[in-house]
């Protein structure tokens, strides 16, 4: 049985790609950081259509090498194979985008990483588990890596898997063009057909553009190449041919490139041609691998290819399974494929990777109300950053080594301790609001354009509170909602995910449907909150409408979290009940219920730093108690377990 259904081999890099668009890569002025190199696109495109991928390189031990393992992660990649090289550097590649025919690129690869693989790197017993090996072309071009690559497709025939060849061929990585001509696709060289040639018998499926197939048969005329290559290998060989699409030849080359099969194509507006080969691969293996025929393999490729030629980025770019199967159903409706408002919400929804099922969330991104008691009890406002690094301390202490735990915290007050818990693997929630504002106004490290934002790490979710009611008057309405749409669209364009929490029963009465009127109103005008943030409703009614309100607008949504609104533990243990029969609450985030008494008598001085977290600690441990007997009791009864009697004996 085979665990794997590819493994690729190759070049691993960081893509610092500009985010200014149709000016010189001299005058770019800020860059977006993305994975990179064709084999490592291509394991990263392949998992997200859903197949079980691995790649094997090697990266630096460094922070660009540990984003890029840590990103493969995410994607859901088999990173064993991926080697920490304690000597060399990751790779760096410089992209940009000039115009639809220019995309200048520069690559940092001078005795890089991923150019030290070497055999010892290759371990049979994981190529043994591989369903196929994707090999491409530059790891061909130097003599250690070349061993390597060699001995993976050697053991990948002996244990009867499949191989494939991404021929992706680049010039100045042959040592035959500048640093300045990354751009370049194609210089004629024998030296490299030659080298070429000594392996494509050793393929099963071989992909190129015309281009490519040109330097691997050693002729311009295409035909003529596509037959060199016939002659040494008996692979499937598949033509890219740009926006004419690709061709696949099984057997016999014909005089026509036009007698090939083919697949749909997708006519698009070309943005970003870059990467575009490795999402093309990706939807290919995915049809080669799963048995479909070449017209529908070929139309995963074509339709992959097109949504990176449509979006910045390589990775980034690419489709899961989910979003390409919604694309053939709706077909193009916009050839600015990233211009799709629906289309772009599925990419991005079904392309969040972290597990966010569980969510218990301790709340202190409260400003007013810690400075209201500060100034109550006479203490110094600048206390309450401390004060705050204890909160952090006491959710740390309760997250220990699982998953399913996170925290608010605020970049004003609490900016010490908003900055130590980056990368502790909590759920990090930052407010934007300006606290108690209606019409709601936001911080000033906003700014009145949103660029604040920019200033964020991406693991920041942009958490903002409206106090909106579906009666409110019209001016005041529409004055919120033109906030909060601004505030979308801003976290959209940093890659921030955004939480949107509303209290209406602040404002005016409410009944069992005002959470579901607001939450159709604000999808109503296009917001598409990752997260819902509600207040602890009474009624069963009241919650199943809200629930169905989200499910109706957005089925990928990441879900629900009950506030607080500083209940007595009791009564949170209540709502929590209620709450949790909805599969689409995934927990709570709670502030003052945990924090408020140990807050007033740490900044009255009356008790120690240790004394605070133990309070807190112990009051936060025992909300996700009640809330995991909630979710668990909730569970039992609707599959009828006799389980609910010794939950509720807890």
């Amino acid at each position: 049985m085979k665990t794997l259904d590819l493994i690729t081999i190759g070049r691993s890099s960081v893509d610092l790609y500009g985010v200014q668009i149709g000016g010189r890569l001299e005058d770019m002025a800020s860059f977006n950081k993305y994975i990179g190199g064709s084999p490592t696109n291509i394991a990263a495109g392949t998992a997200r259509l859903g197949l079980k991928s691995a790649l094997i390189t090697r990266v630096g031990d460094e922070h660009m090498g540990r984003f890029i393992r840590e990103q493969l992660e995410r994607e859901g990649v088999d990173v064993r194979g991926v080697k920490t090289d304690p000597e060399r550097l990751t790779a760096l590649v410089l992209l940009g985008i000039r115009d639809e025919h220019q995309f200048p690129l520069i690559f940092y690869r001078e005795n890089c990483a991923d150019m030290a693989l070497s055999e010892e790197d290759i371990d049979p017993a994981f190529i043994a588990e591989a369903a196929c090996v994707c090999a491409t072309g530059t790891h061909l071009s130097h003599p250690r890596t070349e061993a390597a690559v060699l001995k993976a497709l050697n053991l990948a025939r002996e244990s009867g898997a499949r191989t494939a060849l991404d021929i992706d061929y680049r010039p100045n990585l042959w040592g035959l063009a500048g640093h300045g001509a990354g751009e370049s696709r194609y210089i004629g060289s024998d030296a490299v057909t030659a080298k070429l040639q000594s392996t494509l018998h050793l393929f099963d499926l071989i992909v190129g553009t015309e281009e490519e197939f040109h330097i691997a048969g050693g002729s311009t005329d295409t035909i003529q190449a596509l037959k060199a290559v016939r002659r040494i290998s008996k692979a499937a060989l598949v033509c890219k041919r740009g926006p004419l699409g690709a061709v696949v030849f099984a057997g016999d080359i014909p005089e026509s490139l036009d007698e090939g099969q083919t697949g749909q194509g997708f006519p698009i507006e070309v943005f970003n041609v870059l990467g575009a080969g490795d999402g093309f691969m990706s939807g290919l293996l995915k049809g080669w691998l799963t048995g479909e025929d070449w017209p529908t393999s070929l139309k995963f490729a074509n339709a992959c290819g097109a949504f990176a030629v449509s979006r910045h980025g390589c990775t980034p770019a690419y489709p899961s399974w989910e979003e390409l199967q919604y694309f053939f159903r709706t077909g193009i409706r916009d050839k600015a494929l990233r211009k799709d408002e629906a289309l772009e919400q599925v990419h991005w929804s079904t392309n969040r990777k972290i597990d966010r099922s569980t969510m218990r969330v301790f709340a202190f991104d409260h400003r007013m109300q810690l400075e209201a008691m500060a100034k109550e009890i006479g203490t110094e406002l600048g206390k309450i950053g401390a004060f705050k690094q204890l909160c952090l301390k006491a959710a740390l202490d309760v997250a220990g080594e699982d998953t399913g735990y996170g925290i608010l915290c605020d970049g004003r007050l609490g900016r010490d301790a908003l900055h130590a818990a980056s990368g502790s693997g909590l759920w990090i929630g930052r407010p934007v609001e300006w606290p108690g504002s209606r019409p709601l106004t936001l911080e000033a490290e906003i700014g009145p354009d949103y660029g604040g934002l920019g200033e964020w790490p991406l693991e920041n979710v942009v958490k903002v509170l409206c106090f909106y009611h579906p009666d409110d008057p019209p001016e005041m309405r529409a004055e919120q909602e033109a906030t909060v749409i601004r505030l979308f669209h801003a976290a959209r364009r940093n890659r921030l995910e955004m939480l949107l929490e509303i209290i209406p029963s602040k404002v005016a009465p409410t009944d069992d449907l005002t959470a579901a009127r607001i939450i159709d109103r604000f999808y109503e005008i296009g917001v598409y909150p990752d997260w819902w943030k509600l207040e602890p409703m009474r009624t069963h009614s009241s919650w199943k409408n809200a629930c169905e309100a989200v499910s109706r607008h957005d089925p990928y949504t990441r879900g629900i979290v009950v506030l607080g609104l500083d209940a007595p533990e009791a009564e949170l243990a209540e709502s929590f009940r209620l709450a949790a029969g909805f599969d689409l609450v995934k927990g709570f985030a709670v502030g003052r219920t945990i924090f408020g008494e140990a807050a007033r008598k740490w900044l009255a001085g009356t008790i120690s730093d240790s004394e605070a977290v133990e309070d807190m600690t112990q009051r936060f441990r025992n909300l996700c108690r009640i809330w995991d007997d909630a979710r668990a009791s909730s569970a039992a009864t609707a599959q009828g377990s006799p389980a609910i009697a010794a939950i509720q004996a807890r």
